[in-house]
């Protein structure tokens, strides 16, 4: 590299924090060899979540998504990992929690922002510049290429960690035209620790930077049908994503990033009542969470979140509400969760609507959760029999 490209580069890493940028970092545009090899074994396997790109050539050649790629620099951006005074979950007043990823404005838009600042930065400078950016959805690995950018190192939670930043980082891209001199990528690694692995509520992180996405509760809770009874069990109260593997980090420990300030929570969306969400029109959903990430799949997973938390808390006030989703809600997969949650709760209230709705259901599959439902019910009055008896 010549001396123009190499004080190039160093100019940019000084004016990185100016855009808005964290870290950046310089990675070769060569293909993604293993990379490919781990993505073809991954489809093989049915670990995929059916959100990335299908062509794995794509994902792994630069070549083929720019002409004569010369290099591509990776940026990384920081957020936030706790809320400041976090309103409590109370009886009758129950909340759900959103991933740290939906927290303040959609961090795609954020990091597309920061790259076009980045690109006026360079074209100032090089008036040839030709560049390709890519935030989350675009074909390449944006972890693969931050990896070999050295802003990380690939984590047994298969996040990218940072050792300054942690993995409260969003990462993105561009190839570019630019012979930049590639930077080493981090030799540190987890070492001996499996705390993610250990805590990853459905077994998804299946080894070592091995994810089966179909298991893991972010990709659970942003599909739009019916749940599985050990799923709804194991999402708890979250609405939006899932953080386990990143809380528990021993790395992420203390590390909270509130300098960016598109990226702050509002601490009712990030943890909203669950109660007014059932309820929610469209209209008022786009203007409360429309400029999150969380909103890029519409509101039913997140309405349908909401019903399964409500029976998670087991909380009976919710029975009323949850009676309302299962007699009046035009989608049968609410209906059908709704019938899910009231078996959680129990009670006579809910076991009377239960049957009740068992003889007017046309929907197949709803009726066939009302059935689970109450054969649930049963089961839980029998054991409590049972216990009775072994009692007197």
């Amino acid at each position: 590299m010549n001396d123009r490209w190499a004080k190039l580069k160093e100019e940019m890493v000084e004016a990185a924090p100016s855009l808005g940028i964290d870290k950046i970092g310089i990675a070769s545009a060569d293909p993604f060899v293993s990379l490919k090899q781990i993505l073809i074994r991954h489809r093989e396997l049915g670990r995929e979540s059916g959100f990335e790109e299908p062509d794995i050539e794509k994902r792994t050649d630069p070549a083929l998504l720019f002409d004569n790629p010369q290099s591509i620099i990776a940026i990384a951006i920081a957020y936030p990992s706790k809320l400041k005074n976090p309103p409590k979950s109370e009886p009758g007043a129950r909340r759900g929690i959103m991933a740290r990823s939906a927290w303040g404005d959609d961090y795609h838009k954020v990091l597309r922002d920061r790259l076009a600042k980045l690109e006026a930065w360079l074209r100032e400078r090089v008036p040839d510049l030709r560049v390709e950016s890519m935030v989350d959805t675009g074909a390449l690995s944006d972890r693969a290429v931050a990896e070999r950018a050295g802003i990380g190192f690939s984590a047994k939670n298969c996040a990218i960690i940072s050792p300054e930043l942690g993995s409260w980082i969003y990462l993105g891209e561009m190839i570019t035209n630019i012979p930049f001199a590639p930077d080493e990528p981090i030799t540190e690694n987890c070492g001996s620790c499996t705390k993610c692995i250990d805590a990853c509520p459905t077994d998804a992180l299946v080894g070592p930077g091995q994810l089966n996405s179909s298991r893991c509760i972010s990709f659970v809770t942003q599909t739009k049908g019916m749940v599985s009874d050990e799923f709804m069990r194991k999402i708890g109260n979250r609405l939006y994503g899932c953080d386990t593997c990143q809380t528990v980090c021993p790395i992420n420990r203390g590390k909270n990033w509130t300098h960016q300030p598109e990226l702050q929570p509002d601490n009712e969306l990030a943890k909203p009542l669950l109660i007014p969400l059932l309820t929610i029109g469209n209209k008022e959903f786009q203007a409360r969470y429309g400029s999150t990430s969380s909103a890029w799949r519409g509101k039913k997973p997140i309405q349908r979140n909401a019903v399964i938390a409500l029976g998670n808390f087991k909380d009976a006030s919710a029975v009323p509400d949850l009676i309302r989703v299962l007699e009046q809600d035009p989608r049968p997969v609410l209906r059908g969760t709704a019938a899910w949650s009231l078996a959680r709760i129990g009670g006579e209230q809910a076991e009377a609507a239960l049957l009740a709705a068992s003889g007017k259901e046309s929907d197949e599959e709803a009726q066939q959760a009302i059935a689970n439902a109450l054969d649930q019910i049963n089961k839980e009055a029998e054991k409590k029999t049972e216990a009775g008896v072994a009692n007197d």
